[in-house]
């Protein structure tokens, strides 16, 4: 059964986290209604102001704005419920979305999408938990050390994001090609090291499991590997409060499983998404980028073979073919709209 939980002096009622989904997926809607519920609802920050006023002149100021102003509706929607934020390390802005995040009032920073080795410092002085997103137990140590040596504190919380996920994904192409049957062996390395942080500094550090979550039949395999709660996405995107456009919904529910491709992401890592005609155009030949909102660090906009703020924007403002679809392995089990309330009900164990 689960219980609620602990993460340092915060407290959630049920121990299931609403991943974060940008562009524009998951804002303060969707997350204040899975804080409402007793979860744990996450914002996401990429490209979170993509439709303020200004923001193809001025990305940076509007993304500040936006995240401060979908952090408070959430968590005015949330009663006493715990609002998230999702920053990608791979973000240009990664310090600013942090430090504004903070300011702003989330009750909780995850960050992934490359390793977060700076995130400590970034929410000093603050009641702002942290929590890394890892793929391997290799990734969860080199965080828990280099955070020891460098600022002497260790991770508020850990999401073990596996192989099924949707987005951006810690694993090579190679990797997500086979089966990777063997993830549970990894999930509870993961779970031992990170007890053993835990114990060296004398605090319980729960760990969350992501990707593939869909049924209480997976919420209850991951907390029977140890699992202190699990995290869902792609579940929550056919709910009425998802932020998405109801095109986006419906791409979800009629989506089958061949339907779903890998594909190399301009962030640099593999991601997964719903095949479509920007896809398949993308696969013959480069888009040239016309205009740079300075989203990714290591992104050159004369190489990069799509923009992939341009992209994501299309596809949340509901034109679902010529945009980027993001999406869970097990998105084809999506079969009508919903709501946040049922969805929980359906993870609950």
């Amino acid at each position: 059964m689960m219980q609620e939980l602990k993460i340092g002096n915060k407290t959630a009622k049920t121990p299931i986290i609403q991943g974060g989904m940008g562009v524009g997926v998951s804002r303060s809607q969707l997350a204040g209604a899975v804080a409402a519920e007793g979860g744990i609802g996450v914002i996401s920050t990429a490209q979170i102001g993509y439709d303020e006023e200004g923001f193809t002149k001025d990305p940076k100021r509007c993304n500040q704005n936006a995240l401060v102003k979908h952090i408070k509706r959430a968590k005015a929607q949330a009663r006493d419920g715990l609002v998230g934020v999702n920053v990608m390390v791979a973000l240009k802005d990664y310090a600013a979305h942090v430090k504004t995040a903070v300011k702003a009032g989330a009750d909780l920073v995850i960050s992934g999408a490359g390793l977060p080795v700076t995130l400590p410092e970034l929410v000093a002085g603050s009641d702002t938990k942290i929590a890394p997103i890892v793929s391997t137990e290799k990734a969860v140590h080199v965080i828990l050390k280099m955070w020891e040596r460098k600022y002497q504190r260790t991770a508020d919380l850990i999401v073990v994001e596996g192989p099924k996920a949707g987005g951006h994904l810690g694993f090579s192409s190679k990797e997500l090609e086979g089966p990777m049957a063997g993830y549970d062996a990894e999930i509870r390395k993961i779970i031992e090291t990170v007890r053993a942080y835990g114990r060296k500094f004398g605090q319980k550090i729960p760990v969350i499991v992501a990707g593939g979550i869909f049924s209480k039949e997976d919420a209850a395999h991951a907390l029977e590997l140890g699992a202190d709660g699990i995290q869902a996405a792609s579940k929550f995107v056919a709910t009425e409060e998802c932020d998405a456009h109801p095109a986006y919904k419906e791409a979800y529910i009629k989506a089958g499983e061949p339907d779903i491709a890998i594909i190399k992401s301009p962030v640099g890592m593999p991601g997964r998404a719903l095949k479509n005609a920007f896809l398949e155009r993308v696969q013959q030949s480069r888009m040239a980028v016309e205009a740079c909102y300075g989203c990714l660090a290591k992104c050159n906009p004369h190489e990069t073979p799509y923009c992939i703020t341009d992209a994501l924007i299309r596809a949340v403002k509901g034109d679902v073919e010529q945009g980027l679809v993001f999406c869970g392995a097990d998105v084809w089990k999506i079969k009508r709209m919903s709501t946040v309330h049922t969805v929980m009900q359906e993870l609950t164990v």
